[in-house]
């Protein structure tokens, strides 16, 4: 070795590299088929990924795979490595050798790595902070409760704390209704009566939640149409008003009308026609007021006019009785 020049040396060992996880020697070899493989979740260590979601789902799908002579604990630690990708497996792949013998060794591990002493203190504060929103039907609520609660099986919150963080926050319908239901206060019940009264009341009034929702989802789109409308009016008339060139659009600054602009408004034409022309009057036959030119009019005067030709001297003639 110490005679060993450079080059073989720095030359690849060929050998094979101890692995990890140590398998336990088998009666039988245990072979995966490339179907069971597919099913397997993977896992890429995203913040937004759930590490106990996937050891779960993990389980169900080893669970599935059934062979004589062989342990599930067995087909769990050999099939894991294939569930995990990224840097999650090359976390799995740079650890010890010989570090995991067992399932429930590898198990651990994994979540201490993946599932922080912070992330669990996040989770545990929003349990304790929990609130039921605006809107938020008691099913929605206490699903909502549920799922945050299971994502953080250590949280170490009791029955009790866990009751009344649900409880103190409910709406004031809601915890009528369920103080009701518990025959006058929630806080005569055991813990584990009290979460079964709500699991049930927020069973039975899942169909009533979703109409209710339904109903205001509704109301607010009608409302929101309407409103659309009204706004486009709105933004019509504004632009009609502020529409300089529309004959049509403009509005007069004396008689308020549209229609015609302030200087062209008949009022102000007819007070200029009647300061150039004072004395002027205006014939009108037809109109339904007294008229001045009536006057003039052949059969309207009353002055005597000339008597017709002959009627003088008929009436003029002595009476004769004897005719």
């Amino acid at each position: 070795m110490a005679n060993q020049t450079l080059k073989p040396l720095a030359a690849p060992n060929l050998a094979a590299q101890p692995l990890s996880i140590t398998y336990p020697a088998l009666d039988r070899p245990l072979k995966l088929n490339s179907g069971f493989l597919n099913l397997l979740p993977k896992f890429n260590g995203l913040p937004g990924e759930d590490p106990y979601r996937q050891v779960n789902e993990f389980i169900i799908t080893c669970s599935t795979m059934q062979l004589d002579g062989i342990e599930e604990e067995q087909i769990k630690l050999q099939a894991f490595p294939f569930s995990l990708q990224g840097l999650v497996k090359d976390w799995l792949y740079y650890m010890p050798p010989g570090s995991f013998t067992t399932w429930t060794g590898l198990h651990k591990a994994f979540l201490e790595k993946f599932f922080s002493a912070s992330r669990i203190g996040s989770i545990r504060k929003e349990i304790c902070g929990i609130k039921q929103l605006v809107g938020e039907s008691l099913y929605e609520y206490w699903e909502r409760f549920k799922w945050l609660c299971a994502s953080c099986p250590q949280h170490q919150i009791s029955e009790q704390l866990l009751v009344q963080y649900f409880y103190e926050v409910l709406m004031p319908q809601d915890r009528g209704m369920i103080d009701a239901e518990s025959g006058g206060a929630l806080v005569d019940k055991t813990p584990e009566q009290a979460q079964n009264l709500i699991a049930n009341m927020a069973h039975n009034t899942h169909q009533f939640g979703l109409r209710r929702s339904n109903l205001g989802k509704r109301m607010d789109e009608g409302q929101s149409s309407m409103m659309e409308a009204q706004l486009a009016n709105l933004t019509a008339m504004v632009s009609k008003l502020m529409t300089g060139g529309n004959a049509k659009a403009s509005l007069c600054g004396i008689c308020c009308l549209e229609g015609h602009t302030t200087d062209m408004c008949p009022t102000l034409q007819e007070g200029e026609a009647n300061a150039i022309f004072p004395n002027q009057r205006r014939y009108d036959p037809y109109s339904a007021t007294y008229n001045e030119g009536w006057r003039d009019h052949p059969n309207l005067r009353y002055q005597n006019r000339a008597t017709p030709p002959g009627f003088e001297q008929q009436n003029s003639r002595p009476y004769n009785s004897s005719q």
